[in-house]
């Protein structure tokens, strides 16, 4: 994985958007956001690094999912543009990628600039419920990802706006990771 900030440029979200200012793993650990390097190998100690990991966070559910134009057909616009849409969740958002590459993009407190990790195969991250994050596809338009689930499998959006920054768990992430002040975007 390669973090960075975004640069806020106009194109395609899939686009590197890269503005060449690096983010280190402590600046995104003080965010709540977790990363492992965890190749997946013949073997399969990847699935035994996995579970581990799955042990240690309480994750009970796991599913995967493709996403590419081909896996998604008439459905891949709708679908990339509901991502795309800034969100957080009331749970933690964790994927291990499982093939191809695409982009996920959190919030910085109290900055609220975009910082961008760009995952591949090998790849697992885990966003803490209540960051403003979105995701995207890189140009390779495919990715496979394993989804963990402290419960059971859902996904469940809350786009950012007045009643979403207000919410407990929003309110709960802010005193955790950042200023109790609700930051809004103009």
């Amino acid at each position: 994985m390669r973090a960075y900030y975004y640069d806020n440029e106009a194109g395609s979200p899939g686009q590197l958007h890269d503005s060449g200012r690096e983010v280190n793993t402590s600046t995104l650990n003080a965010m709540g956001v977790l990363y492992w390097s965890i190749p997946i190998d013949a073997e399969g100690r990847w699935q035994e690094a996995i579970e581990t990991v799955a042990r240690e966070r309480t994750y009970k559910n796991k599913d995967v999912i493709e996403s590419s134009r081909m896996t998604l057909g008439e459905k891949y616009d709708s679908a990339m543009a509901m991502v795309w849409k800034e969100h957080m969740h009331d749970d933690e958002e964790i994927r291990y990628a499982l093939g191809g590459s695409a982009f996920f993009d959190m919030r910085e407190l109290p900055t609220d600039q975009w910082i961008r990790c760009h995952v591949h195969a090998g790849d697992l991250l885990v966003l803490p419920a209540g960051i403003y994050h979105r995701f995207t596809l890189d140009s390779n338009e495919s990715v496979k990802m394993m989804r963990l689930f402290k419960d059971e499998p859902k996904w469940v959006a809350h786009y950012r706006g007045a009643e979403t920054d207000a919410s407990p768990r929003r309110q709960e992430y802010l005193e955790a990771f950042g200023s109790p002040q609700t930051i809004t975007v103009a």
